[in-house]
C-alpha cells in the first residue's frame, strides 16, 4: 500500500509542476509570479520530476512550436505521422534535445523564458539522474511487499515523458471535439482527473492562453482549480 501511495504522490506532484510551471507558466504565461516564487517553482519542478526533469526553457520553446505548427510536418511532437508509440516517443525526445541544444548554445534569448543555469546543468547530469533513480529504488527496497512492485519503477524514472506522451498521443488521437479546428486535437476524458485538465486538448488548442481548459458543464479542469486557489493566496497573479 505504501508503494502505491508513493507512486500516486509522485505521479500527481510531478504532473502538477508540469502543467502548472512548464506548461501554463513557462510556455503560455497564463499568470505571473515574482522572481523568488519562480525560483521556488523551478526548484520544486526539478525535485518532483527527478530523473525525468524537463528543462523549462526548452519545454516552452518546443511547446510553442507545437501550437504554431499543430499536427503539421513542422510540429515537433504530433502523433499524426506515427502508428508506433515507440517511434513517436523517439521523435519527441530527439526534437526536445534540439531545443535544449539551442538553449544551451544561447541561441535563444528571451526574458519570458524561466532560466536557472545551475539547475539546468545539474538536472542534465547523469550523476543527478542516477541519484534520483537510487532514491526511488531505495524506497521500493524498503517498502515493497514483493518483487513484482519493482516493475513500477520505470514509471518513476520516466515520469515527465510519460505525462507528455499521454497528453500528446491520446490528446490528438482519441476523444471528442468541441471545436472544429485545423489540427486533430481532442478532449480524451469527460472529467480529466488523470492529467489535471491536460487532456482537454481540443479546448486548449482553441484558446491556448485561457488558463481554464474546460468548456462544457461536465468538464472539470483540476489544474485550473489549483491555479484559482493559488491566486486567492496571492502566490500568483
Amino acid at each position: 500500500m505504501l508503494i502505491l501511495l508513493f507512486l500516486i504522490f509522485h505521479w500527481y506532484i510531478s504532473l502538477f509542476f508540469q502543467t502548472f510551471f512548464l506548461h501554463r507558466y513557462a510556455s503560455h504565461r497564463m499568470f505571473k509570479m515574482n522572481k523568488f516564487t519562480e525560483k521556488i517553482c523551478f526548484f520544486l519542478t526539478f525535485i518532483s520530476q527527478g530523473t525525468s526533469f524537463l528543462n523549462p526553457a526548452g519545454y516552452a520553446l518546443m511547446h510553442r512550436d507545437h501550437h504554431k505548427y499543430s499536427d503539421t510536418v513542422d510540429d515537433p511532437h504530433s502523433p499524426q505521422s506515427f502508428t508506433s508509440k515507440i517511434k513517436f516517443n523517439l521523435k519527441t525526445f530527439n526534437e526536445y534535445r534540439k531545443y535544449i541544444n539551442k538553449v544551451n548554445a544561447s541561441d535563444i534569448k528571451s526574458s519570458d523564458l524561466p532560466r536557472w543555469e545551475l539547475i539546468e546543468k545539474l538536472s542534465d547530469s547523469w550523476i543527478t539522474r542516477i541519484s534520483f533513480a537510487i532514491i526511488y529504488t531505495s524506497v521500493y527496497i524498503i517498502y515493497s511487499p514483493s518483487f513484482w512492485y519493482f516493475l513500477l519503477l520505470p514509471i518513476h524514472f520516466f515520469m515527465g515523458p510519460i505525462h507528455g506522451f499521454i497528453v500528446n498521443w491520446y490528446g490528438h488521437k482519441v476523444g471528442y471535439r468541441n471545436f472544429n479546428l485545423s489540427d486533430n486535437s481532442r478532449n480524451t476524458l469527460f472529467i480529466d482527473f488523470l492529467m489535471l485538465g491536460e487532456l482537454y486538448q481540443n479546448n486548449h488548442h482553441k484558446s491556448p492562453n485561457n488558463p481554464d481548459f474546460s468548456i462544457k458543464w461536465f468538464e472539470v479542469d483540476f489544474g485550473y482549480l489549483i491555479l484559482f486557489f493559488l491566486k486567492k493566496l496571492r502566490i500568483i497573479k
